[in-house]
């Protein structure tokens, strides 16, 4: 089976895409490969398509052209890069390679660069030394004293969090009708495998998703990553102790309300993130006004709430012990979302929709991406505020505090209107 998909690259995936239709100059291929592997935003690494150009339809939209490479010139670069990966980086990266077919005579290569746990540097020629390179949006850079100081902390041989085997937990933890329900939504389930097949230390479902399990160096022992307990886990919180929502309701303005309404939602993330859309669905109505011009105007746009939600679930720190938190009042909700901004990440263009991807669980958010529950890398936040912005919704509001990070969603002016009037008439 093929681990990648270029129609669904080109569709959804931007920061972590070079496209390169003729590939003339192998050692600017070479700096794109170690940039995806030093993985300075998280987003888990990238993939090199030579042979296939990105462009735009008539609409505007993006399209992919397969041209494909011949076979002299395919092996060519498949041999150069390769060499240039194995001799001129330190430590030396060893890409994924996938072939896929264009017509009788050409092919498309796509050289796959997981994320690694070391720091990478390439050299141009032997007698120099070796220079850093990194991502940001959608180019590749020198990374300067600062960002590789920032790296090496960040390695230190250790992976992200969410990759991180958990010795204390075991298969028998994992729900897996939740599994094979989410892999068959995913469309990567496949009717004669085993479950065995995709609780391993080996297999992988997609090329930048390690594998749902680690086999311990001494015992060999499989142990689940903490992304697949949070994703398919029967109780989260058991291992992580925050790792449910609080879905809190108050009927006004505060908290000072005599009664509220309150739901604690624990299960698998996923399961999460649904239920509090489910439920704040309820908050999504429609006011309308038949004396203005826009007489039909939602409270809170539908998809605005949906990924307010996404993020505050998928990019919170779940080495915190303390639960996302939904907060609804009459005017407006808040989204508290556990851990503090990242430090690559700059506030001003974060707040702004400007900020380019960075993800604390990469993991959690590849899935959530191809679940349909998020948006591609980078496009949740300006995704919120477009959607206020067109619906006549005031702009949200970002605080970021020491331990959290909150998002407030204000309700349409007109919803202030109408609950005046209502009062009137009382």
């Amino acid at each position: 089976m093929s681990i990648v998909d270029l129609n669904e690259l080109a569709k959804r995936e931007s920061e972590r895409v070079e496209w390169k239709e003729n590939v003339a100059d192998i050692d600017e291929v070479a700096k794109t490969a170690v940039a995806f592997a030093n993985d300075y935003a998280n987003l888990g690494g990238g993939y090199i398509v030579c042979g296939a150009k990105e462009t735009q339809d008539e609409f505007g939209f993006q399209k992919m052209i397969r041209v494909g490479l011949t076979s002299s010139r395919f092996k060519e670069v498949e041999n150069k890069l390769t060499a240039v990966l194995r001799e001129n980086v330190t430590p030396p990266i060893t890409p994924l390679i996938e072939e896929i077919p264009v017509d009788d005579e050409r092919r498309i290569l796509v050289f796959v660069i997981p994320a690694s746990p070391a720091v990478h540097t390439l050299k141009s020629r032997p007698a120099e030394s070796g220079v850093c390179y990194y991502r940001c949006g959608r180019e590749t850079r020198v990374a300067k004293n600062g960002i590789v100081m920032e790296l090496l902390t960040r390695k230190n041989a250790i992976e992200p969090w969410d990759k991180r085997s958990n010795p204390s937990a075991s298969f028998g933890d994992i729900n897996t009708m939740a599994l094979q329900d989410i892999l068959l939504e995913m469309g990567v389930w496949k009717e004669d495998a085993l479950l065995e097949d995709y609780l391993s230390a080996t297999e992988r479902i997609y090329a930048l998703v390690p594998p749902f399990a680690v086999s311990e160096p001494m015992t060999k022992r499989l142990c689940p990553r903490n992304f697949t307990l949070l994703l398919f886990g029967k109780n989260p919180p058991k291992f992580f102790p925050g790792a449910y929502t609080i879905f809190s309701v108050y009927r006004g303005n505060d908290r000072s309300e005599p009664n509220a309404l309150r739901h604690e939602i624990i299960g698998n993330v996923v399961y999460q993130a649904r239920r509090c859309i489910e439920l704040l669905s309820a908050e999504s109505y429609t006011l309308f006004d038949k004396q203005s011009e826009t007489p039909n105007r939602q409270k809170y746009p539908h998809r605005a709430l949906q990924e307010a939600v996404v993020n505050a679930i998928v990019h919170r720190d779940y080495e915190s012990d303390q639960p996302t938190r939904i907060t609804v009042f009459d005017n407006r909700i808040e989204f508290n979302s556990p851990g503090a901004l990242p430090r690559s990440v700059d506030k001003e263009k974060f707040v702004s929709g400007k900020a380019a991807p960075h993800w604390r669980n990469q993991s959690l958010a590849f899935f959530f991406n191809k679940l349909q529950l998020a948006q591609a890398e980078g496009q949740g936040i300006p995704t919120i505020l477009r959607t206020m912005k067109e619906e006549g919704c005031p702009q949200p509001v970002f605080e970021f505090e020491t331990d959290n990070v909150i998002c407030t969603l204000r309700a349409h002016p007109r919803y202030e209107t109408t609950m005046k009037m209502l009062q009137v008439k009382e």
